[in-house]
């Protein structure tokens, strides 16, 4: 292979190019600087997003690989910049979100010194990263980016980080790129047992109330077709968890709705009362369980996972496969039955039904004349058939939005599943865009997480990034103080929120912007909103104390479910 000389900033940047990266989130600093002054000789090749806050870039980063199945790229600086970072880390771990981090650190000498904007960014993310690494010779920087983008993106995938000091940043070394495709001790895709799919399968053909939970898995071994197949040749009811959310078409008969502590009814008590439970590409986490000592309890469980240490974590499985969604599927649809389960698809249905009507009296009796975050997310997912890149972020509003769009397309839900992280949504939309420019995006947030990250609408106005930005102001810290109203007693503390003026704020980036506070016209603004060229904000005022049901308390079992 031919080499070139090269600075160690120089092949960062072609390293990157080999990996075809077309996107880079990140914001500049002293230690970076000779990476950012490579960069500029890309600027007509790889598009740079300048954020307003490294938490900015990363979680941007986030939307970009959940929408785009491309590896999100992010740049930051030794010290704040990158410890900035840590949360969209940690966020992205725990989602299994595949992302690339390339963070400045001072001169290798000063290692150690406390220099200024030091800090051990490779110490503080080790448990928070799939892989990280140190680099502190120019020539070791090919080999660790390749390393990196395998290691992101293959099996289960998550976050690496590669902190590059300074002097080897400006450091001349001979060029050479060599993708890497394995990793020795690392079986990025484990081999699969045909004798534990055969005895699933068998468990399948025999089970008179099969139930099938679905998670991110799916989406992320590109399973949606094979899980089409094996759903409506075994005839089994589908649920989803948070993340799965746009696995399975919403409006499909045999789609049984929403899993978890503010799911659907049915797919939590009917968990308690099947005879076979069939999961795969999710991780039983204690949203959707609930109290595991009384959950599903009756039933022989099917697990099939990519990641061999969920298996067997948290609930125990008569059958574990270990291997990828897409695969396992594939070998199960041809040994499954071709069967019907009408009468127990019939038993979701009846529950469903107790579900909306007991919620349509509660909804009369309690805010007859306020908006309901429901209504919107309704109206919202009518008029674009269920098919924009919907992102949310955390509280109520993420829980209703789970509940009422009806996610008919893949890679469609973008939101904080498993760290729950507010001020998510408005930097991951501005990625979801980039990383999905031709669907619409609309990202749904609390006036509480807006705030938190509230300055990335600079960034919407300097990449003239289309947008659609919906906040459900409650004026409170809403799933909160639903907690405090049904378990502390009622005493609100620290939860009333008081907001800025937030037509004024996005006008004042050059967004258009509008306030809504009648139910009149509801329908006619949204679509206003959605037609508009370029970023929107509206403002919704929706009722103040409105909860979030069902709901399954903490401790409680998935059978235990309330409905008001």
């Amino acid at each position: 292979m031919n080499s070139i000389k090269t600075t160690g900033a120089q092949a960062v940047m072609k390293s990157l190019v080999a990996e075809q990266v077309d996107t880079i989130f990140g914001y500049p600093g002293g230690a970076i600087m000779p990476i950012y002054d490579a960069l500029y000789d890309y600027v007509s090749t790889i598009n740079h997003v300048l954020v307003r806050h490294e938490q900015g870039a990363i979680h941007a980063a986030q939307g970009y690989a959940r929408t785009s199945k491309k590896t999100g790229v992010v740049f930051a600086t030794s010290g704040p910049g990158a410890t900035n970072l840590i949360t969209g880390l940690a966020d992205a771990l725990i989602d299994s979100t595949p992302l690339v981090c390339i963070t400045g650190q001072v001169a290798s000498h000063l290692l150690g010194s406390d220099a200024f904007q030091e800090t051990d960014v490779v110490g503080i993310s080790m448990p928070i990263t799939k892989w990280n690494c140190q680099v502190t010779k120019a020539e070791e920087i090919p080999a660790a980016i390749a390393k990196a983008f395998y290691i992101a993106r293959s099996g289960r995938p998550g976050p690496v980080l590669v902190d590059i000091t300074k002097d080897a940043q400006f450091g001349v070394m001979e060029f050479q790129y060599e993708k890497r495709t394995r990793i020795r001790s690392y079986r990025a895709k484990p081999k699969i047992s045909k004798t534990n799919v055969e005895a699933a399968a068998l468990l399948i053909n025999n089970a008179q109330k099969p139930f099938l939970l679905i998670g991110q898995g799916i989406m992320l071994s590109n399973a949606e077709k094979d899980l089409l197949r094996f759903v409506e040749k075994s005839g089994v009811p589908v649920a989803s968890t948070l993340l799965g959310l746009g696995a399975f078409p919403n409006n499909h008969p045999q789609y049984v709705g929403f899993l978890g502590m503010h799911g659907d009814y049915a797919p939590n008590i009917k968990t308690n009362e099947c005879d076979v439970l069939i999961a795969i590409g999710m991780r039983f986490d204690d949203r959707v369980t609930g109290d595991v000592s009384r959950y599903a309890k009756q039933a022989k469980v099917v697990h099939i996972d990519i990641d061999a240490s969920e298996l067997n974590k948290i609930i125990h499985a008569d059958v574990a496969v270990h291997a990828d969604a897409k695969e396992a599927l594939s070998i199960l649809s041809e040994l499954v039955q071709e069967k019907q389960h009408t009468a127990w698809l019939q038993e979701f249905k009846d529950a469903k039904k107790v579900e909306v009507e007991t919620l349509q009296v509660s909804a009369k009796e309690l805010h007859s004349e306020e908006i309901k975050m429901d209504e919107v997310i309704k109206i919202l997912s009518d008029i674009t058939n269920g098919e924009a890149v919907v992102v949310t972020d955390v509280g109520q509003h993420q829980m209703m939005t789970a509940r009422y769009y009806q996610y008919n397309k893949t890679k469609s839900n973008v939101t904080s599943g498993g760290l729950g992280t507010m001020g998510f949504a408005l930097p991951a939309a501005i990625g979801a865009k980039f990383g999905a420019p031709e669907k619409p995006v609309v990202a749904i947030i609390g006036d509480g997480g807006f705030q938190m990250t509230l300055q990335e609408l600079g960034t919407i106005l300097q990449s003239k990034v289309d947008v659609k930005i919906i906040i459900l102001n409650n004026r409170f810290l809403g799933m909160v103080r639903q907690w405090q109203q049904m378990f502390f007693e009622k005493r609100y503390s620290f939860t009333e929120m008081i907001s800025p003026d937030f037509v004024a704020l996005a006008k004042a980036y050059s967004i258009e912007a509008s306030k809504f506070e009648a139910r009149t016209d509801l329908k006619e603004t949204l679509v206003k909103m959605l037609n508009h060229k370029g970023s929107y904000l509206l403002e919704i005022m929706v009722a103040k104390e409105e909860n979030v049901f069902p709901m399954i308390p903490t401790g409680a079992s998935v059978s235990e479910v309330r409905l008001n």
